[in-house]
């Protein structure tokens, strides 16, 4: 049976049996994953830490017809600072639970899982926040998945300049809307110039550079509203580790 080495990070991990696992893996060169850790339950196994959510490194596995099997792992990030704080742990289970929703079998996941890196590295800056942390891990991932809203010019007229003035945002229309121009989405949000570039920032600056900004309570809740509503236009499966977080913090 042929090896293949990957590098991933695992996003869930399943009990399988009396002592395997069912590792799903992001990885950089082959998409989303499924993989069987033998004997990764008993406390002896060399399988123990590294079948564990956010092992970050290099697996080598054993390629079959329809599945992998895990020959060796070598981690180099386990996120213990993370898996440590309860608030963080369970928004690093959300962007896993999210990137597992978009990620395909034999799709480039380099992006994704640069993007999942550098987000769960964020969750323990506090000077950051986390609830900004998952807005732009959020929109971001959009991006990467071809979902980015238009918002550097109304998605209606084109115009792109004046964003001092009256501008909305609409989830159904795709993106800025400009006070001239009117939606029958009916699902409008105004937000204010800020909010505008910072949704631009986060849409267009390199991954290794989005979270190095703070913004005001205002931009923050307007980010909710606009995120949320787009959340829920494209998601159209539930997301249990989001109603903890919801519901918790």
């Amino acid at each position: 049976m042929a090896t293949i080495t990957v590098t991933g990070m695992v996003l869930k991990a399943m009990p399988i049996g009396d002592y395997d696992k069912r590792l799903v893996i992001l990885t950089r060169e082959r998409g989303k994953i499924a993989t069987f850790a033998k004997g990764a339950r008993r406390q002896n196994s060399a399988f123990l830490a590294c079948s564990q959510p956010f092992a970050f490194g290099k697996f080598e596995l054993y390629e079959g017809r329809s599945s992998y099997n895990l020959a060796s792992a070598s981690i180099s990030n386990y996120f213990e600072e993370l898996i440590m704080n309860l608030e963080a742990a369970y928004f690093g289970m959300y962007f896993c639970e999210l990137v597992e929703y978009f990620a395909q079998e034999n799709d480039d996941g380099r992006d994704m899982l640069n993007l999942l890196y550098v987000s769960l590295r964020a969750l323990l800056k506090e000077s950051i926040g986390m609830k900004l942390v998952r807005y732009i891990f959020e929109l971001r991932l959009f991006v990467i998945n071809g979902l980015s809203p238009q918002v550097f010019q109304c998605v209606n007229c084109g115009k792109e300049k004046e964003l001092e003035s009256y501008y909305r945002f609409s989830s159904r229309a795709g993106g800025l809307l400009c006070g001239q121009c009117t939606s029958d989405a009916g699902d409008t949000i105004r937000i204010s110039p800020s909010t505008i570039y910072t949704l631009q920032f986060i849409v267009s600056t390199p991954i290794e550079k989005l979270y190095s900004f703070t913004v005001s309570d205002e931009v923050l809740r307007e980010l909710r509203r606009c995120i949320d509503q787009y959340r829920k236009l494209y998601i159209d499966k539930e997301i249990k580790s989001l109603k903890v977080i919801e519901k918790i913090f």
